[in-house]
């Protein structure tokens, strides 16, 4: 199935909510399962969460997490602690090409047992649950962010607790940050400083309730749309100035954009509103190491807008759900753009028109669906396996529908 978009690109407006945070959520879910009778507000209904949510609420043998990640490397850490029980973890084709061995070197050297059921270093993973005591572990900081969360996760269960010893700069910082908020909205002792990751053990926990941010992440293509559109107000909740997530910085990178961002304090909405008479920049230059899950959408609204670009700090996408560099290279190509990239960046050169007729393929990526649809307001685009999307956002579509985007499935 495909969608045809179109969009008229006069001035429109409206309201909606976004579903929790994906990442907040998936942690949440994980730290239940740990202590259990905490009641979480503003669930994800991302289908990443459902199936996390899934397999801890009902653990089998079995575990199949399709596309899901994160699903994967939290639920290994997890499933490494409960003793006495025996899992064969595993996931779709592409799952089983994204790397895992240094999560698994990792809780092997501090008591787990886990092994591989066919290649070394990547799923399936046959585990065997049992006691880990904890203890220090030392890790390289350019791996991605969760495999030191799923660490972290474990960790105040854990007999002796864990000290992370980071070693290099370290890549996606804040979803480490919200780990650690998360962890301290509970009630656990610990800190991070100077590449060191503490974590005390933690045998029960005294809040009962917590609420999830909405996904800054999924409001980036409302960004985009804003800033492509020829004049827009979009109102959108549930966001706090106070925010955990380190996709907040959305609000900074699109002003150079031309998109102002107001917190609503009585409805803890935030307006995104297109800049009367903005001026764009010829160029921008971002370091995008903390925030790379955002990549993809400012590549596309700075190809939109005719703006040439370069993206750094982008190793990471090399191994999600597909190599993002390189499908952004050959899908932005396509409609006219000249591209570069190189193994953790991205450089995009200015364009002055964009080729009309083109099918987006989306490689099993929902941030590819998601990041290219908003290009619809330049021109008629038709998006291949849109329903990919559910992966994190389930209503995008309809949502876009209510921003007067025409879908024509073909």
């Amino acid at each position: 199935m495909s969608y045809l978009i179109n969009h008229n690109n006069n001035s429109f407006s409206n309201s909606f909510e976004i579903s929790g945070s994906k990442s907040e959520s998936n942690r949440l879910l994980i730290l239940n399962s740990i202590y259990g009778n905490l009641k979480i507000d503003n669930l994800s209904n991302s289908d990443d969460t459902v199936i996390l949510d899934k397999y801890i609420t009902h653990l089998e043998s079995h575990i199949d997490v399709h596309h899901a990640g994160t699903a994967m490397r939290f639920l290994t850490a997890l499933l490494s602690i409960k003793t006495n029980k025996q899992f064969l973890i595993t996931g779709s084709k592409r799952m089983k090409e994204r790397p895992i061995k240094i999560l698994v070197d990792a809780l092997n050297k501090l008591g787990a047992n886990i092994s591989y059921y066919d290649k070394k270093g990547f799923p399936p993973l046959l585990i065997k649950g049992q006691e880990i005591v904890g203890g220090e572990i030392s890790l390289s900081s350019q791996i991605s962010s969760q495999y030191i969360s799923a660490l972290m996760l474990i960790a105040p269960i854990l007999k002796n607790g864990l000290l992370i010893n980071l070693e290099g700069k370290i890549t996606s910082k804040p979803y480490l940050e919200m780990t650690l908020a998360i962890l301290k909205k509970i009630g656990i002792n610990c800190y991070f400083k100077n590449n060191i990751i503490s974590i005390q053990p933690c045998s029960k926990i005294n809040i009962s309730s917590i609420s999830v941010e909405s996904d800054w992440s999924s409001v980036s293509y409302f960004y985009s749309i804003v800033a492509l559109s020829n004049a827009a107000e979009l109102n959108i909740g549930t966001f706090y100035k106070s925010s955990i997530q380190g996709d907040f910085r959305l609000c900074e990178i699109y002003t150079k954009l031309g998109v102002e961002t107001k917190f609503i304090k009585s409805s803890s909405r935030i307006s995104l509103k297109k800049i009367n008479d903005f001026t764009k920049p010829d160029h921008i230059d971002l370091d995008l190491t903390e925030n790379p899950d955002i990549a993809q959408t400012i590549a596309v609204t700075c190809f939109g807008l005719g703006i040439s670009c370069d993206l750094f700090g982008l190793h990471t996408l090399k191994i999600k759900e597909t190599d993002r560099l390189e499908a952004l290279k050959i899908e932005l190509s396509k409609l006219g753009a000249i591209v570069k990239i190189t193994d953790n960046s991205f450089h995009l050169a200015p364009s002055f028109s964009i080729n009309t007729g083109i099918s987006i393929e989306t490689y099993n990526d929902h941030r590819m669906a998601m990041a290219f649809a908003p290009l619809a307001l330049m021109t008629p685009l038709i998006i291949n396996n849109p329903d990919v999307v559910t992966k994190s956002y389930k209503d995008f579509w309809k949502d876009l529908k209510s921003l007067n985007f025409t879908l024509s499935q073909i």
